[in-house]
């Protein structure tokens, strides 16, 4: 059976993504509005209405507009890629490797994770499960990105400020990734969230460093690897690196091509300083390649399929 799916915010760096995964695939039909009817709200609340699942790639406050045009009748399933719905009632988180593969199955409302909340919900939430870190810790969050994340807004500003190598934000605090990386990995505090962006089109690298006795926790950086290798075993999307890990550095490019994975490494050179690492997309399993996971499973199909993973 095919499933119409209709992207709400196509044109944007996160839609744009999806199209790509989607256009080729039988299993789903596109449905398409035109430049001129594709900002309509007429035009839009039929497509939403119309089609078996709605992605909608808008910002926020266009998201919820977008979810209150859907008649309950309608039967529309949706996946929302902002950040509009992440720690609301009534929406999955559409982080399977998290929250479970048959809870994203069966959901009529998904909520796609920030990218940077991948990374650091990755790394931390197992660990927190499994009490080997603290629950109430202060936590920071140390992350770079692709200009991409910003939209097509901050890569024209990246096109015309060559000389600018790094851009660190968010520096008044409050980012709005703190409510779901403190609601999903069960902390008491939002921890301290330190983002920035460099001039690579894509890439993430999300980094927790951790110190364990001053945590009051005595468990080693190969206990917290062995955990998380366990976590994920025999996920086909995330990899956790051997430890010790036996490269010395960490690298994104610039010119990196699209990938759905995510990597997860632990680093500690004595047992109470430790680096946790998560490197992804930002367009992949940080936005575009989550969404179509999510969809997939809706759908009843392998989770990878589509997806842009090594062979």
């Amino acid at each position: 059976m095919t499933t119409t799916v209709f992207i709400d915010g196509a044109a944007g760096t996160t839609g744009l993504e999806i199209v790509g995964r989607l256009q080729d695939r039988p299993e789903f039909a596109l449905l398409r509005l035109d430049d001129a009817r594709r900002k309509d709200s007429a035009a839009r609340r039929e497509a939403l209405n119309e089609c078996d699942v709605a992605i909608l790639c808008l910002p926020d406050d266009a998201a919820r507009e977008a979810v209150a045009m859907i008649d309950p009748a309608s039967g529309t399933r949706v996946i929302d890629a902002s950040s509009a719905h992440r720690t609301a009632g009534g929406w999955t988180y559409g982080f399977p490797e998290l929250v479970g593969r048959k809870a994203v199955a069966g959901a009529e409302r998904v909520s796609n994770p920030g990218c940077y909340p991948t990374g650091f919900l990755a790394l931390v939430a197992p660990l927190v499960r499994a009490g080997l870190i603290a629950t109430d810790w202060p936590y920071t969050v140390n992350a770079i990105s692709g200009v991409s994340g910003g939209g097509n807004a901050l890569i024209d500003r990246f096109a015309r400020e060559a000389d600018i190598a790094f851009r660190a934000y968010g520096l008044a605090g409050g980012h709005k990734h703190l409510p779901e990386m403190q609601r999903h990995a069960g902390l008491a505090h939002a921890p301290v969230f330190a983002p920035a962006v460099v001039p690579a089109y894509r890439g993430m690298l999300v980094e927790v460093p951790l110190n364990l006795p001053a945590m009051g926790r005595s468990a080693s950086p190969q206990a917290l690897q062995t955990a998380l290798a366990e976590f994920y075993a025999g996920s086909p999307i995330v990899r956790v690196a051997g430890y010790p890990f036996e490269g010395s550095e960490i690298l994104l490019s610039r010119d990196a091509a699209p990938w759905d994975g995510l990597e997860l490494f632990v680093f500690g050179d004595k047992p109470s300083h430790v680096r946790l690492a998560a490197v992804l997309d930002n367009l992949g399993k940080g936005a575009s390649g989550a969404a179509v996971q999510s969809l997939n499973l809706m759908c009843g199909l392998a989770e990878t399929a589509g997806l842009r993973l090594p062979t």
